[in-house]
């Protein structure tokens, strides 16, 4: 027989834990990309990709690095950033930096 849950049985589990809960995939990226762009002031261009780590999430962002006239031969750059799962920045690094329309992209980086 089911058991009906009532609203002192939910008030119980969410306060036998005063952790708020992890972020999700959406906040890790914006908490992400807010704390890069504070500290470095770049133009973020997008994020290619987030994976789970040990502690938290690691989240790729593209972001310009260096402006030219034309755009075609602005300078991009690859960072790897991670945060922890209270959205604290861990670290940061820059892995790649390219010509934009590079076609070589998708190649191993490492």
């Amino acid at each position: 027989m089911a058991r009906k849950t009532t609203s002192e049985d939910s008030e119980d589990v969410h306060s036998a834990s005063d952790e708020p809960p992890p972020l999700t995939t959406a906040q890790a990226v914006a908490v992400a990309v807010e704390l890069f762009v504070e500290l470095t002031s770049k133009q973020v261009q997008g994020v290619t990709s987030l994976e789970p780590a040990e502690d938290g999430w690691q989240v790729e962002i593209e972001v310009l690095e260096d402006r030219r006239i034309p755009s075609s031969a602005d300078i991009l750059a690859l960072y790897e950033v991670e945060i922890d799962l209270d959205g604290n920045l861990v670290a940061y690094r820059r892995t790649r930096r390219y010509a934009r329309g590079s076609t070589d992209i998708g190649r191993d980086r490492r």
